[in-house]
């Protein structure tokens, strides 16, 4: 089944620049520092203001950059032994109006609000069922709109699979990479895009879970298809964790 066009809008406006509060702050400390005399900001600097790991703020810069909301100004790293090129962030002049993203916001939280709010009045197995089922149904739209390498092999194994799957978690706000340890396979989320309204109804995490066992049963061989009636939740940001992992 495809994915509503009201549902995919809604999912779209979760993930909407500005939506996410962490990239908000990026995007108005950019404002403060792009100024003629002004040097931009990079991620180290981010990592420190904002209080953030250098991977999550480099994340955020390169979604808003990616936007059209700020300009990459690439140099030489000064630092000896390192390989990676310097990059400074500027945003762009009239980009965007601080009244646009504050309206953007409330309509976004307003809406998860309401979401969780609505869960919350069904019985819990019967709230978490119901966003699983959403998330497993906007995750095969996902899948199905996956190019590259992701989709040019067919089918996959379940590890290759993973990796795939973690990008596309990623392009979603959710700041993710794939991992195996203890003979277990993990997709690590370091960023969740549904704020602190995951944390007030905890019930939103199933649309995580669901993303990920949705896209990966479109993506995966049918000898590790049965391995995705597995997927568990392991740990979340909404249960005071300092990550969310989905366990397979």
């Amino acid at each position: 089944m495809s994915s509503s066009p009201s549902f995919t809008a809604a999912v779209s406006a979760i993930t909407d620049a500005f939506g996410d509060p962490t990239r908000r702050s990026i995007y108005l400390l950019a404002k403060e520092r792009s100024g003629p005399d002004d040097k931009g900001i990079t991620a180290s600097i981010v990592a420190t203001e904002v209080g953030v790991h250098a991977n999550v703020a480099r994340h955020h810069l390169d979604k808003l950059a990616a936007g059209g909301y700020l300009e990459v100004v690439s140099g030489k790293n000064t630092q000896a032994g390192a390989g990676r090129p310097s990059k400074r962030y500027f945003a762009v002049a009239d980009a965007v109006k601080i009244s646009e993203i504050g309206f953007s916001v409330r309509s976004d939280d307003l809406m998860l609000s309401l979401l969780g709010r609505s869960l919350d009045r069904l019985p819990h197995d019967e709230a978490e069922q119901l966003a699983e089922e959403v998330g497993f149904e906007y995750g095969r739209a996902m899948a199905a709109g996956l190019t590259g390498e992701a989709l040019t092999q067919g089918r996959r194994t379940l590890r290759s699979a993973m990796q795939a799957v973690a990008d596309a978690l990623t392009a979603h706000g959710f700041a993710a990479h794939s991992e195996s340890r203890n003979n277990q396979l993990r997709i690590i989320n370091n960023h969740c895009p549904f704020g602190e309204v995951a944390t007030e109804h905890p019930v939103i995490c199933a649309v995580d879970r669901g993303m990920v066992k949705g896209m990966l049963g479109a993506l995966v061989d049918d000898d590790d298809e049965q391995t995705l009636g597995k997927v568990t939740t392991e740990s979340s940001f909404a249960q005071g964790d300092t990550f969310c992992a989905t366990r397979f």
